[in-house]
C-alpha cells in the first residue's frame, strides 16, 4: 500500500493563496495594510532626510525582485556580469549572503565555504570569477570590497532592492512565472513592496517564458548548458553539452535540487530526454547529510547545490553538476549599453 501524501500545511495553503487569493490571505489584509504604512513611512524618512542614502565612489546596479523567494536573480546577475565583462568593465558583487553564518562582512576567495558566504554569492564568485563581498550591511560590504579591489569600476548588488541605504544607478527588476501574485504585500501576499511604475533607471527582466505582469520588459531564455563531474567543476573546468547528453537512457539517476523552484530543473532535464528520479529539497538546503539513496547510479546537481558539496563529501558516487545559462532577452544588451553610456560617458561601448 502506497503511503498517503503529506497533508498540506498552513504555510502551503498561504503560499497558494499568495498567488490566487483566498480567505486566509484576506484575513491577513489588515497586517498588510500595516506593513504598507511602515514601508511608506520608511520611504518618507529618506525623502525628507531623516534617513539618508549613502554614497559610493562607483556606480551600483541592483538586481532584485518585488516578490519573495527566488525569481531568478542569480542567473540574471551572472548574465549581467558576462555582459559587463564583454564591455571591458571591472565589476564586483555585493550580497547579504542569505543563510550564511554571521552578519559581518566577508570577502570571498576560492577557499570560502557556503556557510561563510552563502550559496548564491559563492556560486557567483566561482562561476563569474569576480570579486564578491557579503554582509548584512551591503554598504559596508561595498566599501570593504572597493578597499580590497581598488580597480573596480562598478558594483552589482545581488538582491538589495529594498536596502534603501544602498545607492543605485540602475535596477533590474526580476519576475518569474508568479508575476505579482495576488497583488498584495506581505503577509497577505508575496510582495516585499507595493508595485510601482518602473522609472527610467529600472529595467524589467522576465525569467519566465513570457511576461507575467503588465510591465514592459525583456523576456529571457533559460537552457541547460551542459554537465561536468563535481570534482572538475570545483577545479574550474567548464560543463559541456555532450557530457549531459551522454546521460540519456542511463537508469538509476537521481536529480537533486535545493532551489526555490526545483521542478524547473527536473522539467529541463526531462526535456533533454534524461530520466532521473526527482529529489526536491528545501531552498538553500545545507547538505549536512547526503539526501539521495546510497544505491543511486549517479546524481545530477544544480550549481547552487554543488557549492555546498566538496568532492570528498560524496565518496565514490558519480555526481555531475548541471549548469544553466540565462540570456536576458532581445534588446536587453542595447538597453544596458544606454545606461552604461550614461554612467561612463567616456567609455567606448562595443556592439
Amino acid at each position: 500500500m502506497s503511503p498517503s501524501p503529506p497533508k498540506p500545511t498552513l504555510s502551503d495553503r498561504l503560499q497558494r493563496e499568495w498567488l490566487t487569493g483566498g480567505p486566509l490571505a484576506a484575513a491577513l489584509l489588515p497586517l498588510s495594510a500595516l506593513y504598507r504604512t511602515l514601508l511608506a513611512l520608511r520611504r518618507l524618512a529618506y525623502r525628507v532626510g531623516l534617513k539618508r542614502v549613502e554614497t559610493l565612489p562607483v556606480p551600483v546596479i541592483v538586481v532584485g525582485n518585488w516578490i519573495v523567494g527566488g525569481a531568478g536573480k542569480t542567473p540574471t546577475t551572472l548574465a549581467l556580469l558576462s555582459l559587463l565583462q564583454a564591455r571591458g568593465l571591472k565589476a564586483g558583487v555585493i550580497s547579504r549572503g542569505y543563510g550564511r553564518d554571521g552578519d559581518d562582512v566577508h570577502l570571498l576567495s576560492r577557499a570560502s565555504t557556503a556557510a561563510q558566504a552563502g550559496d548564491e554569492p559563492l556560486l557567483i564568485h566561482l562561476r563569474a570569477g569576480v570579486p564578491v563581498a557579503v554582509g548584512r550591511d551591503r554598504v559596508a560590504a561595498a566599501r570593504a570590497l572597493l578597499a580590497a579591489e581598488p580597480g573596480l569600476q562598478l558594483l552589482v548588488s545581488d538582491d538589495g532592492l529594498q536596502h534603501w541605504r544602498l545607492p543605485r544607478d540602475l535596477s533590474l527588476l526580476v519576475f518569474d512565472e508568479r508575476g505579482l501574485g495576488n497583488g498584495h504585500v506581505l503577509p497577505a501576499g508575496p510582495l516585499r513592496q507595493p508595485p510601482t511604475v518602473p522609472t527610467a533607471q529600472e529595467l524589467v527582466v522576465y525569467t519566465a517564458p513570457r511576461p507575467s505582469t503588465a510591465l514592459p520588459g525583456f523576456v529571457g531564455t533559460r537552457q541547460l548548458a551542459g554537465a561536468v563531474p563535481l570534482a572538475d567543476w570545483w577545479a574550474g573546468r567548464a560543463a559541456d553539452l555532450a557530457t549531459l547528453q551522454a546521460l540519456r537512457g542511463q537508469p538509476g539517476l537521481v536529480a537533486a535540487a535545493g532551489i526555490a523552484q526545483p521542478q524547473r530543473f527536473f522539467d529541463m532535464l526531462a526535456g533533454l530526454g534524461i530520466q532521473a528520479t526527482p529529489l526536491p529539497l528545501a531552498d538553500h538546503a545545507d547538505f549536512s547529510t547526503l539526501p539521495w539513496p546510497a544505491d543511486a547510479a549517479g546524481v545530477l546537481l544544480t550549481e547552487k547545490d554543488a557549492v555546498k558539496l566538496p568532492p570528498d563529501r560524496v565518496g565514490t558516487m558519480p555526481v555531475w553538476v548541471v549548469t544553466l545559462d540565462f540570456a536576458p532577452g532581445a534588446g536587453f544588451a542595447a538597453a544596458l549599453d544606454l545606461h552604461l553610456q550614461r554612467l561612463f560617458p567616456s567609455l567606448w561601448i562595443n556592439d
